[in-house]
Order: C-alpha cells, then structure tokens, then sequence
C-alpha cells in the first residue's frame, strides 16, 4: 500500500518513516508537514492508498483536510492520528469521511495493523473513543434510514460495533463472507453510511445497539 503522512511534527515524521521501512507492504510515497502541502503533492501526482493524517496542522486543520480530500478523491482512505481525545474531534472527523480515528499514543505495530485493516474496508476506532459516545447527547439529528435493519442485519451490526472483522462476523453467524458483505452493504444503505466506522457511530448515537458498560 502507498502511504502519506501529513504530520507537522518532524519528530513523529520520523518515528513513522523508520517503522514503515521495515513493512514489505507499505511504501511511503509523500510526507507534508500542512494540508496544503499535502494537496500539492496530490498535484503533483503522488497518489496514494492511505493517508494519515493529523488535527493540528498550520493552517487548514485536518479535518477540514479530510473534507477537502474527499471530496476530490473519494477512493483515498484517511486515518486521523491525533493526540486529542475530544469527542467533537473524534466525531466530526467520521462524519467528514475519515476511515478511522487513532491516538498518538497507539503502539506503532496497532498502527501498522491499523492501515493493514483500513484497506480492506474494516473499521479503526479506538475503544476508549467509542464507548465516549455514549456519553453525547448534544447531536445533530442523524439522517433518516431508508428502512428498518432485518434481523439478520441487526445481527451483523451488533457485532460490527464489537470490532469483529467480516470473516469473524461469518463465523459466529455461521454464514459465508459473501453474505456478510451482501448485508453490510444493505445495512449501510439503509442506515445513509458510507463507511464502517460511520455505521459504529450511527449506531451509538441512536442506540441502535446495545452495549456492555
């Protein structure tokens, strides 16, 4: 997978060079210490697979980043890597389109796991983040669902929100991949999500699900 780094930090630019350099199957293409930066070298025809991405950046923060980036190229995934823990960073950044959310803190070998997981489609949500939504209860109203989940989707959610990848899923439903991603997909169509880690929050948020304190 190609990687970019959009870090002001050159310390943690640094850290993230070396680890990546011992991963067959990551190549760092670009670094950018600002968005802007970050979108020149998209000019410039750097490509990649992945980005990851910071919050506090000079200038255009990254969250307004991942918007932009976006909607220029949907198909780029983009995992934030942040130091902060607010719930409105966390949250705003999902719904603008961001593939997963990651604190600086995350050991360097869940990072790399993290981008491994984020290219087949799988959320990247830190635990402590995700049982913090419970908490909100100052949200904009989701947007309607085109219809009510079965309960075989309702099934496949439940354990979406618990981490569990679509094989893990398949596994304890006893159904085949193919299936699970036949209702993953029904799921996010009627729940107006684009992405998993959107479902997880949608989810919370309306209390679609229930969860273990």
């Amino acid at each position: 997978m190609k990687v970019m780094i959009v870090e002001d930090h050159r310390v943690l630019r640094d850290g993230l060079r070396t680890i990546f350099s011992l991963e067959q199957d990551i190549d760092l293409i670009a670094e950018a210490d600002s968005a802007e930066e970050a979108f020149r070298q998209l000019e410039k025809g750097k490509q990649p697979d992945i980005v990851l991405m910071d919050i506090n950046l000079p200038g255009m923060d990254g969250i307004e980043a991942v918007k932009k980036m976006k909607k220029q190229q949907p198909s780029i995934k983009i995992l934030m890597l942040t130091m902060y823990k607010h719930d409105e960073y966390f949250i705003s950044a999902i719904q603008e389109g961001a593939d997963g959310y990651l604190l600086k803190d995350t050991p360097s070998d869940q990072v790399v796991h993290a981008l491994r997981s984020a290219m087949k489609g799988e959320a990247v949500v830190h635990p402590s983040l995700t049982k913090k939504l419970f908490d909100l209860h100052q949200n904009p109203p989701a947007e309607k669902a085109e219809g009510a989940l079965t309960a075989r989707e309702q099934e496949v959610l439940e354990l979406l929100v618990e981490g569990k990848t679509n094989k893990e899923i398949a596994e304890a439903l006893v159904i085949s991949d193919k299936t699970v991603k036949i209702h993953v997909s029904n799921m996010f169509k009627k729940m107006g999500v684009k992405s998993r880690s959107q479902a997880i929050i949608k989810a919370i948020q309306e209390k679609l699900v229930h969860i273990e304190d």
